[in-house]
């Protein structure tokens, strides 16, 4: 990156930093704060991702990070487009992803005189990222890039944000012999917690395992269904992390989230060893914390997560594991079964029984596009290695029951629950897996929160294929209205557009669907079309939300 002096601008050293961290593209807006930064990126081996806004280039950033694990960064301008970002860094800071956004700022002389688009980004970040900073000279850009880069994907991973004065930007600094990446902290279980490990799973009689957060690799994922199999335990994923226990195995339970399998939720109850691994069994995967008492779970606890902070925080827990899920996971693969072989064999049948009940095909009202139907073809017709991206809705339910996640890195959905997110996600995971199948997932109200960033898949050539199910209303917000006020549904419904012809006018394939007899060839012609797609898959709402067995998983799923 030497401009052929012994000095080089901020905004180069910044570009050189991400290289040597390995960043293989960003996710920006393009702003006059900070030109550049995108003059430096034009000569640099990284590519470049426009987005038409900039929550959709801060969802796209977080998506490729939670399937890589590496951070994502975006990059935005002044307040407007730090506002428009924060929807993304709140996702990472839920969702534990490790995300850097870099937000061009005010001249630095301008501070404190109220200048266009100025903003206290410390004040208005600092409740809920792990690191706010503002770099105020070149020859600390370096030293603050890599800490951001350390500090995004230490302990729970989450979102950092750097500030980038202006002028700043254009100052310089002495080049760098040597950029070295930073380096993301591994936190091993201690000899002693495993023994222990061992000898409480050797007493116990009703054992269950429900994987979660974040700090987890392909490698990692194997090694625990390893462990698995020789306890043969049977194995829950949290809400929506399911891309972490093969659906295919026969230990896997079913997921804990939204809509839960009402025999899962009664085997959590009932089991007398939890082990939790990198998660944090928040408010949906507890069932608005009904699953386990607070703070003394009645069953037999073993939290294990790569934050000590998070150890005891709701969850007192009989045993506390201070690691990442992939230290742990390698460690618990040397552990041994009792001598005389595990007592509950039955108990672990069982659960694959529920799960595979739970996630068959069930009746739904005549005459409606039938979702196991549809989803029966993705599973014929799709490789184990597609990836499934969501925002949120009454759809998704849909996915987390039918769909058979088969391995790591397939799945990309806000477990924050943030609308919009599907979309963008699809075209981040497209762009970071260009080689395998990428399925978006979403509603009419969903999809028209990001729907602009159709236009970025289809300038980018990122082949999403998109579901898109219109039933017209908002579905989630209607069905609490019916539970908290009957018969009054006020403001919930959605007079939609003709979305395949949207994705018609930007170039794309596009159909719509009004039976489950016309989606499997419209899914088919999408596949062939080999560039971004669109299905509108219309539902009749009166058919499909208040009288289905989605209702019943809704009704379930809020009473418990």
């Amino acid at each position: 990156m030497a401009d052929g002096t012994n000095e080089t601008s901020a905004a180069r050293l910044l570009v050189a930093t991400l290289e040597a961290n390995g960043v293989e593209r960003v996710f920006l807006v393009p702003g006059e704060s900070y030109l550049a930064v995108i003059d430096a990126l034009s000569d640099s081996p990284i590519a470049s991702v426009p987005a038409r806004q900039e929550s959709g280039a801060a969802f796209m950033a977080e998506a490729a990070a939670k399937l890589t694990g590496k951070p994502g960064v975006c990059m935005v301008t002044r307040a407007p487009g730090a506002m428009n970002a924060a929807a993304g860094l709140h996702v990472a800071e839920h969702d534990s992803t490790p995300l850097i956004l870099f937000v061009g700022q005010i001249e630095r002389s301008f501070r404190e005189r109220g200048a266009f688009q100025e903003m206290d980004f410390r004040k208005v970040f600092g409740s809920f990222c792990k690191w706010v900073a503002e770099i105020d000279t070149a020859d600390r850009m370096v030293e603050m890039v890599n800490r951001a880069f350390a500090v995004a994907t230490s302990g729970r991973p989450g979102p950092v944000v750097l500030v980038l004065p202006e002028d700043m930007l254009t100052e310089t600094a002495p080049e760098p012999v040597e950029i070295r990446p930073a380096l993301a902290v591994e936190t091993h279980p201690g000899a002693a917690q495993m023994w222990e490990l061992q000898k409480r799973l050797w007493k116990a009689e009703r054992p269950l395992a429900i994987l979660g957060g974040s700090r987890w690799s392909e490698k990692a994922v194997r090694q625990f269904a390893r462990f698995a199999e020789k306890f043969d335990l049977p194995v829950a994923c949290s809400f929506r992390r399911q891309m972490l226990f093969d659906h295919a195995d026969p230990h896997y339970a079913g997921d804990v989230g939204l809509g839960v399998n009402p025999a899962l939720a009664e085997r959590i109850r009932a089991a007398d060893l939890i082990l939790m691994v990198g998660g944090r069994f928040a408010e949906a995967p507890s069932q608005s914390y009904a699953l386990l008492d607070i703070p003394f779970p009645a069953q037999s606890l073993v939290h294990v997560h790569a934050d000590a902070e998070e150890l005891g925080r709701v969850y007192r827990a009989d045993l506390a594991i201070h690691a990442t899920g992939a230290a742990f996971a390698a460690s618990a693969e040397g552990l041994e079964p009792p001598p005389a072989g595990v007592a509950w064999g039955e108990w672990r049948a069982a659960a694959r029984t529920d799960y595979l009940a739970w996630s068959e095909e069930i009746a739904e009202n005549p005459g409606a596009v039938q979702m196991a139907a549809i989803y029966a073809h993705l599973r014929k017709v799709l490789p184990p290695e597609t990836i499934m991206t969501t925002g949120a809705g009454n759809f998704s339910i849909w996915l987390h029951r039918f769909w058979r996640f088969r391995q790591w890195a397939t799945q990309a959905s806000p477990v924050s629950g943030s609308m919009g997110y599907g979309l963008p996600a699809g075209i981040g995971a497209k762009l970071t897996f260009p080689e395998r199948p990428v399925v978006v997932l979403t509603g009419d109200g969903d999809f028209q929160m990001t729907s602009q960033e159709f236009a970025t898949a289809a300038q980018a050539g990122a082949a999403v294929i998109v579901l898109l199910f219109d039933n017209g209303i908002w579905g989630t917000i209607r069905m609490h209205q019916e539970r908290e006020f009957p018969g009054r549904v006020h403001a919930t419904k959605l007079v939609n557009p003709d979305f395949a012809a949207v994705a018609r006018a930007h170039g794309a394939f596009a159909a719509t669907v009004r039976t489950s007899e016309e989606f499997a060839p419209a899914f088919d012609a999408a596949m062939a079309s080999g560039g971004p797609a669109l299905l509108h898959i219309l539902i009749d709402p009166e058919a499909i939300t208040p009288r289905t067995t989605l209702a019943k998983i809704r009704e379930a799923a809020l009473k418990a």
